[in-house]
């Protein structure tokens, strides 16, 4: 929330719509667009998202089995865009994560800032996190709990209230190839942390069509996910 506030008292050097949305990186999370993707890593998924006019999206993502998904959508205001996120992973030992987020990212190349061409997009928001954490059998997680059980691990009910800092950024090398990197990190009741990174690179083949490879790591109370993929986008609009 302290962004927000930051970010409304600078709006006035600058404005997230003074930038054309065909003047924008095709990797830029301000981008109000309606696209088509797919991407691959240990498996296939399907993603997407519907402007609803010059300034509001709504965008979805979900696997194969539907076992995982995202479902979410954002407005953009001077200052930056904010977005609502609802989510679920999957993850090791079916530990699993359902998640809630409202947030915003800020751009500040808007303002004037874009240090030796790096746009820069700082984010943060609220988080309620619920799902089922994966504990050892016998280990000091699990507490005193007496379970008769021959698994080693059981499922353990949590949830958790918190909020999230991080920071995106995207590296132009040439009209067409984009450096993308970024880093969160999160914390929460009952003890609850997380962070995630990524690294990755973008090709734009059109003013329509982009492709991104990316490494991804995530850890947090929930499970750990560690991703190479890449990812294809095609943009209507």
């Amino acid at each position: 929330m302290a962004l927000l506030l930051w970010a409304s008292g600078a709006a006035a050097s600058g404005s997230a719509r003074d930038i054309k949305e065909s003047d924008k990186l095709a990797d830029d999370p301000t981008k109000v667009v309606t696209q088509l993707g797919a991407s691959y890593t240990d498996e296939f998924k399907v993603s997407g998202s519907i402007g609803m006019g010059p300034v509001s999206k709504l965008n979805a993502s979900i696997n194969k089995d539907a076992s995982e998904w995202r479902l979410g959508g954002s407005w953009l205001f001077d200052f930056g865009i904010v977005n609502f996120n609802f989510s679920k992973k999957q993850f090791e030992h079916d530990a699993n994560q359902t998640s809630y987020n409202i947030g915003t990212f800020i751009p500040l190349s808007a303002f004037g800032f874009a240090p030796a061409g790096w746009q820069i997009f700082p984010m943060g928001g609220l988080s309620y996190n619920e799902g089922d954490i994966a504990c050892e059998v016998g280990s000091q997680g699990c507490g005193d709990v007496d379970l008769n059980t021959d698994s080693a691990f059981v499922l353990m009910p949590n949830t958790s209230k918190g909020g999230y800092l991080g920071v995106f950024t995207l590296k132009p090398l040439s009209p067409k190839w984009t450096l993308i990197a970024f880093g969160t990190g999160s914390a929460g009741s009952d003890d609850y942390h997380g962070y995630s990174a990524g690294l990755g690179m973008g090709y734009k083949f059109t003013k329509r069509q982009s492709i991104s490879t990316y490494a991804h790591l995530s850890d947090n109370s929930y499970g750990e996910d560690q991703q190479l993929g890449i990812a294809y986008r095609y943009q209507f609009n």
